[in-house]
């Protein structure tokens, strides 16, 4: 049978099958969605963000490099997808329409598309600033439909995910316990002599056992020298002893991922090394302390830049105190709905969930590392992780 067909016979037997919510979460998804469209006169919203149609629509796959994209007006939801993408269109949504077109085919893209389009306004949102929505695309639509103005509506859908759901913070309470069991079992296998991808193993093991799908990253696990070299990872490098032994893992619990660092001691910490790890800590319980509703991302930035003044001149930092978190897909688990950094003007909310990425590098020497994924509370900052804060 052909892939339409097969679309046919899945949506007869396991249509929606492994949604990963019920109905009504998504419907209260999208009349946030349509509310903001209609105030900003939008007929349809264009997105081919993955992380995107997996929130609207419980659409997930593992091949995230070919096109998709979703349609969405003020009555349907439309899903486009590759033939090789079927199964996972029908077995995860309950869309309104699913159009296929075939993989090696691009071609057969742009009418489908276009016509999804057609009639619901002259005014379509899109996403200008993600990588996903293919030149190829947006000119050939642009020529298909003349009188159809294409905007940017790159912050539409961010700033309603940046607030989580009680069964999305739920998600996120399954990843952090996976994510800290994972940690917990590289951390207590570290030993001079062994190397950091055996390490990554131990722990990449431990988080597919205690239930993890695929992960939006891998584990991230550096030693020595190289732990003070920002996104570097494991690289068969021997475990030398007195090593910092850097550890950044995300398990992913229905695409929702409560990533964590942790640095360990292969031996006995230097009074340097117990210095810059305080830093990390107070940095955190700043942050924590100042994510309070309706305080800025830019006031809890500033209030840890003055904690972290007495290291800033010898160590390194990439000048994000926190990114949100949620459901994503490779290759990474940054969601990009929001940033704990000087300028941000955004307030905190109840509901917002944030990693706290503190890693201090000393260059060419090594790197400390320590982080929680914190949800803010009506207090400040409540930690889902349980990182232990210990060096040894």
């Amino acid at each position: 049978m052909d892939f339409n067909a097969y679309q046919q016979t899945l949506a007869t037997e396991l249509r929606g099958r492994e949604c990963p919510f019920p109905e009504a979460e998504y419907q209260q998804r999208l009349k946030h969605l349509r509310a903001r469209m209609h105030a900003d006169g939008l007929g349809a919203v264009l997105l081919t963000d993955p992380s995107d149609l997996f929130y609207l629509t419980g659409y997930s796959t593992f091949e995230v490099s070919v096109h998709v994209a979703l349609v969405v007006t003020a009555d349907t939801l439309t899903l486009q997808v590759p033939s090789i993408e079927t199964g996972p269109a029908m077995v995860t949504t309950r869309v309104d329409h699913v159009i296929g077109y075939r993989w090696e085919g691009v071609g057969d893209v742009l009418d489908p598309l276009a016509h999804a389009l057609i009639g619901h306004g002259r005014k379509v949102g899109v996403d200008y600033w993600h990588g996903s929505l293919r030149q190829g695309v947006l000119e050939g639509l642009k020529q298909r439909l003349p009188d159809t103005q294409f905007v940017d509506a790159s912050g539409l859908l961010k700033s309603i995910r940046i607030v989580k759901s009680a069964a999305e913070i739920d998600c996120l309470r399954h990843s952090a316990r996976i994510t800290g069991q994972g940690i917990e079992a590289a951390a207590a296998a570290i030993r001079p002599g062994m190397t950091d991808n055996d390490i990554a193993a131990i722990g990449a093991e431990s988080l597919l056992a205690g239930g993890s799908e695929f992960m939006s990253m891998q584990p991230i696990v550096t030693v020595g020298l190289r732990s003070s070299v920002i996104h570097t990872n494991h690289k068969r490098c021997r475990i030398e002893d007195g090593d910092t032994v850097f550890l950044e893992f995300g398990a992913a619990w229905q695409r929702y991922t409560a990533p964590m660092m942790r640095t360990l001691v292969a031996g006995h910490p230097s009074a340097r090394m117990r210095a810059v790890f305080d830093g990390c800590r107070r940095v955190v319980d700043v942050l924590k302390a100042s994510m309070v509703p309706g305080r800025t991302f830019d006031s809890a930035a500033r209030a840890a830049e003055q904690v972290m003044a007495p290291l800033a001149s010898e160590v390194f930092f990439s000048g994000v105190f926190g990114y949100t978190v949620g459901a994503q897909f490779p290759p990474s688990w940054v969601e990009g709905s929001g940033f704990i950094a000087r300028g941000e003007s955004t307030v905190f909310q109840p509901g917002m969930v944030f990693h706290l990425p503190i890693c201090l590098r000393i260059p060419g020497q090594w790197g400390m590392g320590c982080s929680d994924t914190v949800l803010v509370g009506e207090h400040g900052g409540e930690p889902l992780t349980a990182n232990p804060w210990r060096l040894d």
